[in-house]
Formats: structure tokens, C-alpha cells, sequence
């Protein structure tokens, strides 16, 4: 007969166990019982703060509840366990459903720790734990101007990420300690991140211990126990969390002394016949807080139940696990591992520190200066998976072990060249515990020759991803060695590089993504490939990215010629080239955000963006601002975004050209433009750069002479100067070498790579590329500067495009069936306590 197993819980770790269990011994052996306590099957809560980004709960959903049918799994959502009486090894769920076991699974998981607090029960006070927390979070913040979060460590500052994504621009960080991410930074780390989320405009508030929320009914600040205030609209609570042990303290198992069920090495708590896992489990004294232990936990309960009806007679054993983490906070690397906080007496120290670009990074080494016993990165955390390897493997470092840390690896031409060193039962997949001889064994023996080939065979790089890069290299080299020939293809759809592809597309004249797919592809595309292949058909025929049925091909923002923003509205930045604007049209832009209650900002491109647009009112918005002379600024596609401007030799008595007419001609030359990756510009009057020119994918400095050309230079998280292609040139020549150098980029570069990368890995650097462009040592510079000439001619704007047609129009309803106009004989009858009148748009 089949043992009865239920999984209280049914978070990642409780369906873990299910997926490890289900893939050992099938669907005969078991019979298997999962009560959730949430409405909905598990979900990924690693990547919670991308529901804030537009992620849909059914997006980050880990299964569906057909697959718990499909595997015989008995799933009970919204149903938690009340009671379990070991006695009669039988438990009690909310709704009265009474179950026996064999084996009971803990996976209780945790809750969100609320530190003891006066007025935490008052409106606009929450935690950050589920969707549920976030919906809520979501809905009050609409009416928030200024928000707290109480906790400076992983969950605090993704909190702070998120208010900041649902346009809550003065929000604070309150952490109790001296120091942001205390258990995971030193001082000098913590201080450069401090100074980086500042730079984001957050306000960080260290060694503040919270006494009080103040307020009548609902939250207008914050006392602390210095009685010193803060006046906030609401507060995000995110100070850590609480094993959830109370079904296990009711029921007389051991409970550990801060709380959380005790388990042994085999993860059975006190009661042989219940384990526990993930969060709720306390070994050797240790909470596990992150995935990738509870994953461990739950492939070995699996290992040893399924031990008790097979003929395998081995037991797994949980001896602890490295909580080494990298992550990305607020778009900023933060990593650490091993042991971060080496003393002196027990080993030495590596440090590199980029005050400029507000770069940390620490080794630890032994004191004979062979291995590597920790580190810290903070702002550029490039070659945090090799350098864990290096410390779990305990391999020998190099002479000049620096050298691991000088430079972001994507600078590197020898990218994965250090990972052929690793053992083969290194552990490269934490969450999945998958070993790099188990993915090079995917790649010979089973076939896989793509990333998503091995993650579907091994599942490795499906939980953080932050593997992936690790798994891609291992691929390669394993291919190379059994003398296959390597081509970078987009993805498992299509059998191209991209290169090829936009030949392939060039010559076979195709315009629309299914003709690209039923000529050169298979299946029905993917998230890689349908962006992909809709960037470099607009990069060939500049035709309307909506029409021939290339609107399901586009990325969301797109699709609907806007940024989705927190909260699922819409920005709307139309283009000023220059940054040059009549009053009239500032006016015009005013009264637009005034009618559709948008708020407006000045951005660092010199626009006017305005947030808060609802999807259906898009083209209405549009339709006001083309007639007063408006257009796309295209800020939602890969695309030419800006080209900045100072005022020149127009008003600046240092100007030596007029930098705002040129930048005004090159914008309205390259707008439009589709490219691999975003495009920024700038034109600056005079070498005192008030532009910002060399900042920029291409920038342009005025000299005596004429003109600088700057090219690939790259703001953002990883800030790179841009390199002189050409000096004092004029300015037909200067347009002439930005033709050519951007559709020789738009030709080669791979999907999502910026122009700084391309360079980066390009063979002979700036001055290969100086060869081509100025030089035309390949011979196409006709060719190049006729296919921008194409684009150039053929560009419409795409709002004007929408405005001026119905069908396109009807693609920004919210219902297919909407009425263009209100129905007079549609009436709205008061029901409940309905409090608004029905509105037709």
C-alpha cells in the first residue's frame, strides 16, 4: 500500500520536496497531501519585488495546480493545519478535513518578525512577505508621498526597492544596528552602499532604535527612542523573520531555545516520523533564511522517506550550508561570502576601493596567502561565482591574487577561463545542488547544447539564476573539447546568431516575426527570441513595430509605446530634442499632466516624463501632444533615447560651436532607432563636457577645429568612459562616422549588449573599430551609411501611427467589446455599498 505523506506548507520549499520526491519514486509509491495556508499554489518569493515591476502572480507561480493533479498530489490552498495529534498520526485542517500520515513534513516556512513596537496595529503600517502584503502595500501607497522601512538588511533594502518602484521617491531606511546589511558587511562596505542608495535619492538612518508610530487610527510618523521623529505617510516593517513553530510547540516537539523546530542531521525533529525543513527548521543552532539550504533540506527528507519503500540503503545527512549570497539591491551589486569579517590574526586582507564610481571589494586570504577564506563586493560583483568556487574548492590563488578583483569580468576576455580548474563535484547550482560534472554530463552524454536544454535536465539555474553565466561557460568548454563546432545561437528556437539572423532576414526580406519563424525557425518563440527578432526587423525596415502581428512579438513596454511603471500604469515622455522647448509646449505639457492627473519629472536625458497614465488613456494623451507638435521620445524601446545638450556658444561664453542645433540634428537624424540595446547621446559646446558627452554610447565634445567623437561609453551601475574614434572633424564628416559606427553595431552586437561591452569584447579594441568606421578597412562603409540613410527616411512617429488609426487604437482597450462612447442606455443602479458611478471610457 502507498505511505501516506502530508506537506504542511506549501511554499518553494514544501513543493521542493514534492518535485524532489515525485522525480525519485513516481506517483505509485506515495500518496501525497500538501495544505497551503496561503489562496494560491507555491510562488517564487525570491523574486517577489518583481511583482512591483509588472510580474504577474501567475508569472512567478512555481507550479500550476494541474501539475500537483497531473502527479497525483492532493493539493489543499487556503487550508491550514490546525492541529496534529501525534497519537493518532492524523491532522486537522481549518476547513474540518481530518488526514493520517506515515510521514509528516514541516515546511511551515517563516513569518515576517514585528519588533515589539507601540502602534504597529495602525493603518498604513505593513510587512513585506506575500503577495497579499504586497497588493496591500500596492493600494495604500497610491495615496503616499513619504514611506519608512524599519530594517537596512536584504528584505529592508528590497523594501525600499519597492517603494521607490511605486513612485514613492522620499522614502527612508531605519536600521537599528550602525550599519546597512550588518551580518553581511564591514564598515567600509556598508558605507558605499549607504552612499549608493543615497545617491537614489533614499535617506538611510543608522543606530536608530524605533519606540513608537504616531498618529490617530493612522500612521503620520515615526518616534524613536531618542525622541526624535519622522513624519511618513506609511511604514513597510521588514526586520528579519520568526521560524513558524507553533503547530510544532502544540503538538510537544522540540522547539529551539530563539524558536524554530529542532531537527537532526537527517532533519527529523523529535517525533521520528516528522521532519521539517526550510525555515521553520533549527540545525545545530542555525536558522537557514535563504532558498538554496531549504532546497537541500528537501532533497534530503526526499532521499530518506523514499529510502524506506526502495531497495537503496543510502542516508542523506544535513551537515549545515554555506550562506555565501550575491544579490542585487535597488540595481547595485551587493555580494559576500565565506567569511567576510577575517581578523588579522587569522588572515590578511585585499582591499579595492573605487570612491569615484563608489566600488568595495575585500578578499580574505590565509595568512600564507594560498587560499581564500571570504570576501565582500559591493557595486560590481562580476566575478562573485568564480570567486566562491575558489573558496568552497579551496583552490590555490594566484601569485597576485588582486588581480581577481581589479576589473569587472565582463572587461575580461577570458571569461569562464578559470572554471576548467574547478573539481568536478564542485557545487556550481547552490539552490539545486547541482555539480559541474552533472552539467557537463547534460551537455555530452544527454545532448544538451543550451542553457535551457540543461536547466529543463537538471533544473540547475532555475532558482536565482545566478548560476547561469557559470553553467554557459561550462556548456561551451564542454562542446569545445569534444570538437564541436560552436555557434552562438539566439535561443532554442532558432538555430542562428544574431548576426545571422539580420543577414538571413536582410536577404530574405521578412517583415513580420511569424514569417521569421515558419522561414528560418521552429515551435512558437520565446521571451529571448520574439524581442530579439522584433528589434532587428525595425532595425532593417524602420517600419511600425505594431503592425503585420508584431505586437505579440513585443516586450511589454513596446507593445503598449510606454514604460509600465509600479502598479501597472504608464509613463509618457515625449521627445525634446536638445532640450530645447517653447514655452507653448511646456504649457501644453502642463495642462496634459494637470487633465490626466500625471506626475511629471525633469529626467537626466532633458524631458519631461509623466507617470501614472492608464493604459486606455494612452493615446488620448498622445493625440494632445502631437497636435501641439509632440512626438515619441521611443524612452520604452531599445532605441535612441536622448542626446543631451548644453546651451553652447549660443549663451555659455566658454561655447565654442552651437552644441544645441547639432545635438538637435543628430536627434532628429537617429530617432527611432532600434538597436540591440538602449542608446544615449550628448553633444557638449566646449571640453568643460557640461553634457556629459563621454558618458554616452556616443558623445560628441566641440574643439577649436570642429568636433571629438566619442564612442561606447556606458553610465549606469557599471560607468565607462567613452573612447575618441575621431578628433576635430566637421560635422558632416562627425554624422557620416555615427552612421557607420551605429549600424555596424546594430549588425554585430548581440541581443541586450550595450555598446560598451560590444567594444569590450571586441578583437582589437577602439582602434579595430576606428579601422572600419573612419578607414573602412572592410570595404562597407557605403553599405552601412546607405542601410542608416533606409531607416532615416522611413521613420514615423509610432504615437501618431496609433492616433491616426482605429484598428491600432483598439489595441490600448482594456476590453475588446469597450464602446468608443459612452451608451446612453447603459445606466448604473446602486447596489451594497458600491460607492462610484459606472464610467464608461
Amino acid at each position: 500500500m502507498k505511505k501516506n505523506i502530508i506537506i504542511i506548507g506549501n511554499g518553494m520549499v514544501g513543493y521542493k520536496f514534492c518535485e524532489k520526491l515525485i522525480k525519485k519514486s513516481g506517483t505509485d509509491l506515495f500518496a501525497i497531501t500538501v495544505f497551503g495556508e496561503e489562496i494560491r499554489p507555491a510562488y517564487d518569493r525570491v523574486h517577489l519585488s518583481e511583482y512591483f515591476s509588472g510580474k504577474s502572480a501567475e508569472e512567478l507561480s512555481m507550479a500550476s495546480k494541474e501539475w500537483y493533479d497531473e502527479n497525483n498530489i492532493i493539493l489543499q490552498t487556503g487550508d491550514p493545519i490546525i492541529r496534529i495529534d501525534r497519537t493518532l498520526k492524523t491532522v486537522y485542517s481549518h476547513k474540518g478535513i481530518a488526514t493520517s500520515y506515515d510521514f509528516l513534513v514541516m515546511a511551515t516556512g517563516s513569518a515576517a518578525m514585528v519588533p515589539p513596537i507601540h502602534g504597529v496595529e495602525k493603518e498604513g503600517v505593513f510587512v513585506y512577505r506575500t503577495i497579499e502584503d504586497l497588493e496591500m502595500i500596492t493600494a495604500y501607497a497610491k495615496n503616499a508621498k513619504k514611506a519608512a522601512v524599519l530594517g537596512g538588511g536584504l528584505l529592508g533594502l528590497e523594501a525600499a526597492k519597492a517603494m521607490l518602484d511605486l513612485g514613492i521617491h522620499k522614502t527612508h531606511v531605519i536600521e537599528f544596528a550602525q550599519r546597512l546589511m550588518p551580518r553581511q558587511l564591514d564598515e567600509t562596505g556598508a558605507a558605499t552602499l549607504k552612499n549608493k542608495l543615497t545617491a537614489l535619492g533614499l535617506s538611510i538612518h543608522t543606530s536608530k532604535h524605533t519606540y513608537q508610530v504616531l498618529g490617530e487610527g493612522r500612521i503620520t510618523g515615526i518616534q524613536f527612542v531618542d525622541e526624535s521623529e519622522l513624519s511618513v505617510d506609511m511604514l513597510v516593517i521588514s526586520t528579519g523573520i520568526r521560524a513558524r513553530d507553533e503547530l510544532a510547540k502544540e503538538c510537544g516537539l522540540e522547539i529551539g531555545v530563539r524558536g524554530g523546530i529542532v531537527v537532526n542531521n537527517h532533519l527529523a525533529t523529535s517525533d521520528p516520523n516528522i521532519y521539517a525543513i526550510g525555515e521553520c527548521a533549527v540545525h545545530d543552532n542555525m536558522v537557514y533564511g535563504l532558498v538554496a539550504p531549504g532546497y537541500e533540506m528537501a532533497e534530503i527528507v526526499a532521499a530518506n522517506i523514499y529510502k524506506t519503500v526502495s531497495s537503496t540503503t543510502e542516508i542523506k545527512t544535513f551537515t549545515g550550508f554555506d550562506m555565501s549570497t550575491k544579490l542585487k539591491l535597488i540595481g547595485i551589486d551587493v555580494a559576500s561570502f565565506g567569511n567576510p569579517f577575517v581578523t588579522i590574526d587569522k588572515g590578511r586582507t585585499i582591499i579595492f576601493e573605487d570612491k569615484v564610481n563608489q566600488i568595495y571589494k575585500r578578499l580574505n586570504i590565509s595568512l600564507d596567502g594560498k587560499y581564500l577564506l571570504g570576501g565582500i563586493l559591493v557595486g560590481e560583483a562580476s566575478h562573485y561565482n568564480m570567486l566562491l568556487q575558489n573558496y568552497k574548492n579551496n583552490i590555490p590563488l594566484p601569485p597576485n591574487a588582486e588581480e581577481l578583483i581589479m576589473k569587472p569580468l565582463e572587461n575580461s576576455k577570458s571569461e569562464g577561463a578559470g572554471i576548467l580548474a574547478l573539481p568536478d563535484d564542485a557545487i556550481i547550482c547552490s539552490c539545486e545542488g547541482i555539480s559541474k560534472a552533472e552539467i557537463c554530463n547534460a551537455v555530452s552524454e544527454m545532448g544538451c547544447e543550451s542553457v535551457d536544454a540543461i536547466k529543463k535536465c537538471t533544473k540547475a539555474g532555475t532558482g536565482c539564476s545566478g548560476c547561469v553565466p557559470m553553467i554557459k561557460d561550462l556548456m561551451l568548454h564542454t562542446m569545445k573539447s569534444q570538437g564541436k563546432y560552436i555557434r552562438n545561437v539566439l535561443c532554442e528556437h532558432f538555430d542562428y546568431s544574431r548576426q545571422e539572423l539580420y543577414d538571413i532576414i536582410k536577404l530574405k526580406e521578412l517583415k513580420s516575426f511569424d514569417e521569421v519563424l515558419n522561414v528560418v525557425g521552429k515551435g512558437d518563440g520565446c521571451e529571448v527570441c520574439k524581442p530579439a527578432i522584433s528589434s532587428i526587423l525595425a532595425s532593417l525596415w524602420n517600419e511600425m513595430i505594431l503592425k503585420k502581428g508584431n505586437d505579440t512579438a513585443q516586450d511589454s513596454n513596446d507593445r503598449f509605446l510606454a514604460n509600465i511603471q509600479k502598479g501597472g500604469t504608464y509613463s509618457v515622455v515625449p521627445r525634446i530634442p536638445g532640450g530645447e522647448i517653447t514655452p507653448e509646449k511646456l504649457i501644453i505639457i502642463g495642462e496634459v499632466a494637470k487633465k490626466y492627473n500625471l506626475y511629471t519629472k525633469i529626467t537626466g536625458g532633458q524631458r519631461i516624463d509623466m507617470f501614472g497614465a492608464h493604459v486606455n488613456d494612452l493615446p488620448a494623451i498622445w493625440e494632445e501632444l502631437i497636435h501641439a507638435g509632440f512626438e515619441s521620445g521611443h524612452a520604452y524601446g531599445k532605441a535612441l533615447r536622448t542626446v543631451k545638450s548644453c546651451v553652447g556658444s549660443t549663451w555659455c561664453r566658454f561655447g565654442l560651436h552651437d552644441s544645441v542645433s547639432f545635438a538637435i540634428q543628430i536627434e532628429e537624424r537617429y530617432r527611432g532607432l532600434r538597436s540591440p540595446h538602449k542608446l544615449k547621446s550628448a553633444v557638449s559646446g566646449c571640453v568643460r563636457e557640461c553634457a556629459e558627452a563621454q558618458s554616452k554610447d556616443f558623445g560628441i565634445i566641440a574643439t577649436e577645429k570642429g568636433w571629438n567623437l566619442y564612442v561606447c561609453g556606458n553610465g549606469g551601475s557599471k560607468p565607462q568612459h567613452a573612447l575618441l574614434l575621431a578628433s576635430d572633424i566637421d560635422s558632416e564628416n562627425c554624422i557620416k562616422y555615427i552612421d557607420r559606427f551605429l549600424m555596424f553595431y546594430i549588425k554585430t552586437a548581440e541581443p541586450l549588449m550595450r555598446t560598451a561591452t560590444w567594444l569590450n569584447k571586441m578583437d582589437g579594441g577602439i582602434d579595430y573599430l576606428r579601422n572600419v568606421v573612419v578607414n573602412d578597412s572592410l570595404g562597407i562603409a557605403a553599405e552601412l551609411e546607405g542601410s542608416m540613410q533606409l531607416l532615416v527616411n522611413n521613420y514615423k512617429c509610432e504615437w501618431k501611427e496609433v492616433v491616426e488609426s482605429p484598428e491600432l487604437r483598439r489595441h490600448f482597450s482594456h476590453f475588446v467589446n469597450a464602446p468608443e462612447e459612452k451608451d446612453p442606455e447603459v445606466k448604473f443602479e446602486k447596489m451594497r455599498d458600491q460607492k462610484r458611478a459606472l464610467e464608461w471610457k
